[in-house]
């Protein structure tokens, strides 16, 4: 029995709505932040291998047995050689040494993967060291720019400072919602970190004055989550209203960047 087009959907689109989140938003940051003609196929790269992973998933997990099997290596295959053709796309609109931003991430999005093939993909573990790979791309479209390094690692810090307490609160979040036990001081006290590190890299001239103001936002978002005062939302209604926060938080970092 072979796989009909109606399977493609299934094989292609991921499951998890907060995923395209956790990798568009370095795309939107890096490309309005530091725009260059080799961050478009860099952006391309970074999407095609965030689409790659459920299909390598099924792949590897489904019986031999399901017809979607077979579409599901040809997808996967076909979407890491465009992730790779878009990396080598950037290195040749810029330079290879210019993605050197992307080595640190590579561990991290390794272990993303590796949770994820164990069917561990909502373990806290895989979701920050998720956030953690794609946050660090914004530092290659800033090098691809000709940014110096320090800029760069600092918008990369700028997105972690979004990326990480978000995926802390929105568990401990969800926890709460269902009465299950459990700390929200890791949360609270990320979105505190992130706090710090933002107002000392504005300090130093190193990101947008605005950027402390953002993240103090934020912090008061992680701290309405997760205080008694959190309001009755659904996992559905939450994830919409972190896309929108997430959308108004990197565009303005972006425009200010820029």
């Amino acid at each position: 029995m072979s796989a009909s087009p109606s399977h493609l959907g299934s094989v292609l689109v991921p499951k998890e709505r907060g995923g395209w989140s956790l990798a568009l938003e370095p795309v939107v940051l890096g490309l309005i932040a530091a725009p260059s003609p080799a961050g478009l196929p860099l952006a391309g790269a970074v999407l095609a291998g965030f689409l790659a992973r459920r299909p390598l998933k099924l792949a590897v997990t489904l019986p031999a047995a399901d017809p979607r099997r077979g579409l599901a290596w040809i997808c996967a295959g076909g979407l890491a050689a465009l992730a790779l053709a878009g990396v080598a796309g950037a290195a040749r609109l810029g330079s290879w040494p210019q993605l050197w931003p992307l080595l640190p991430a590579v561990p991290f999005g390794a272990a993303f993967l590796w949770y994820d093939l164990r069917q561990a993909m909502r373990e806290a573990e895989a979701e920050l060291a998720g956030s953690i790979a794609f946050a660090l791309v914004p530092a290659a479209f800033a090098t691809l720019a000709g940014r110096p390094a320090a800029i760069a690692l600092a918008l990369a810090g700028l997105m972690l400072a979004r990326s990480v307490p978000t995926v802390l609160a929105v568990r401990a979040f969800l926890r709460l919602r269902k009465g299950q036990a459990g700390s929200v001081w890791p949360a609270f006290g990320a979105a505190v970190a992130a706090w710090v590190v933002a107002f000392a890299l504005a300090s130093r001239g190193l990101v947008p004055g605005i950027a402390p103001i953002l993240v103090t936002l934020l912090l008061i978002r992680t701290y309405f989550l997760i205080s008694p005062m959190a309001p009755a939302w659904s996992a559905t209604r939450l994830g919409i209203v972190e896309a929108i926060v997430g959308a108004v938080y990197v565009v303005t970092l972006g425009l200010a960047a820029h």
